[in-house]
């Protein structure tokens, strides 16, 4: 049986990135801030001002999108050409890593 996507959003650096609507609820019970901003999670995901890879995990991505002052984060994992949201949410500065796209 295929899972069905929330959503599958193809990103700048030639990355889809998808969800189910399953994971999306918990990420929003562990990230109560991001409740009700799947378009701005969405946004983030195909126009960042920012990308970076873990400097733990080099499979991980974190893209962030300035907002209001504040930073939104979605970090997913990829491999080649595909990947998943593991998290999001929103904080006050950019973790360390390398940067891969943006200014």
């Amino acid at each position: 049986m295929q899972k069905k996507y929330l959503f599958e959003i193809s990103t700048p650096i030639g990355l889809k990135v998808r969800t189910t609507q399953g994971y999306w609820n918990l990420i929003q019970i562990k990230h109560p801030e991001v409740k009700g901003k799947l378009l701005l999670i969405k946004q983030t995901l195909k126009m960042p001002d920012l990308v970076t890879k873990s400097r733990i995990d080099k499979s991980v991505l974190l893209f962030y999108k300035k907002i209001n002052g504040y930073w939104l984060c979605v970090v997913t994992k990829a491999n080649v050409l595909d990947g998943f949201i593991i998290t999001a949410y929103i904080t006050d500065k950019i973790k360390e890593g390398e940067k891969i796209w943006g200014n």
